[in-house]
């Protein structure tokens, strides 16, 4: 058989739904700004760069287990919110078919469907329990019960997104340089390679995605070098 135009269509659609984009780019992004800032905060406060890259490190295995587990606990929560949604649902069902078949329709009269042909439909979806069930969740809820993200992904993405992300600025203390002002270009870099990137998903100029994550990152570890500068002359650490 042959795909019809609307199943190719459909296709071309990005996968929004698998669990796995949002994790890797907030863990990503984390990653940068995190270690960014981090840098920036104890460089600031004139500590040497073996202790800026004790610092970066100590940052990525923290924040690297500390995104998967965060990740992998909200996905885990909202799957079972999800799952006890579905089985409220499925017991209203049960108990009230045709109360449920009439709010059914009411669902789609709202979107603008005649009441006759949505009571119609309502009432032929109402003898296959779980189409019916699949269809109470997406009109009630917002969303496929059948299409749940899952944990275990996005906490493997969030945790090797981060780490990378936390790398970059500290690669060049890694190869044997010194300066401060290189590993945070090198970080910026990665910001607007990373923000660029994103775009592609997003069908965002690319100039314009890697350019909001370079200013963004850029105000934090302008931040934090600033307190970093304050607490190292202060306290005598410079």
């Amino acid at each position: 058989m042959t795909d019809t135009p609307a199943a190719l269509r459909e296709a071309h659609h990005a996968d929004v739904s698998g669990g796995w984009l949002r994790p890797a780019v907030f863990g990503a992004m984390d990653g940068l700004v995190t270690n960014i800032a981090l840098i920036a905060g104890v460089g600031g406060g004139g500590v040497s760069p073996r202790n800026i890259v004790l610092t970066g490190v100590a940052g990525l295995v923290a924040g690297a287990i500390s995104m998967a587990l965060g990740e992998y606990t909200s996905v885990r929560s909202a799957n079972e919110q999800l799952a006890a949604e579905v089985a409220k649902e499925r017991r209203e069902l049960e108990r009230h078919p045709e109360a449920e078949a009439r709010e059914l329709a009411q669902h789609w009269v709202a979107r603008g469907l005649p009441e006759d042909l949505a009571t119609q439909v309502a009432e032929a979806v109402r003898h296959n329990p779980e189409q019916a069930l699949r269809m109470h969740i997406q009109e009630e809820l917002g969303v496929d019960p059948d299409e749940r993200p899952d944990p275990w992904t996005a906490a493997f993405s969030s945790f090797l997104c981060f780490s990378v992300g936390a790398l970059v600025p500290l690669l060049p203390y890694l190869l044997g340089a010194t300066s401060l002002a290189l590993a945070l270009a090198v970080g910026g870099l990665g910001l607007f390679v990373a923000g660029a990137i994103v775009a592609r998903f997003t069908n965002r100029r690319w100039w314009s995605g890697g350019l909001r994550q370079l200013l963004l990152g850029a105000a934090a570890a302008a931040a934090t070098y600033l307190i970093g500068t304050l607490i190292g002359v202060q306290g005598g650490l410079g």
